[in-house]
């Protein structure tokens, strides 16, 4: 699973996200940045208080705002298919793992 290590903010509404795997991605938010949770983020000092929270392995604001760490990866097309059956797949096998012990 994708998780973020590393974020700046290079401009206004974007982020540069480095992610475990090497992987950098650039993704600009300006359009996005709406409803009650992201609003607040369209002040640009704000939206510069972004941080990696390493429990979650995403990108998170002061006001609790995040994002999700797939989001960030794969951008608006989404993961591939089966991404999320994967990890229901590897939480299931961990799971019979601790049963069966």
């Amino acid at each position: 699973m994708e998780r973020a290590v590393s974020v700046t903010v290079p401009r206004a509404f974007v982020l540069d996200v480095t992610f475990s795997d090497g992987t950098r991605r650039e993704i600009d938010m300006a359009s996005d940045l709406w409803g009650p949770v992201f609003e607040p983020l369209r002040d640009p000092a704000f939206f510069a208080q972004v941080r990696v929270d390493s429990q979650l392995g995403t990108v998170v604001w002061p006001n609790g705002a995040d994002l999700a760490p797939e989001f960030l990866y794969y951008g608006e097309e989404g993961p591939p298919p089966g991404y999320y059956e994967q990890g229901e797949m590897a939480a299931e096998d961990a799971q019979t793992h601790v049963e069966t012990r």
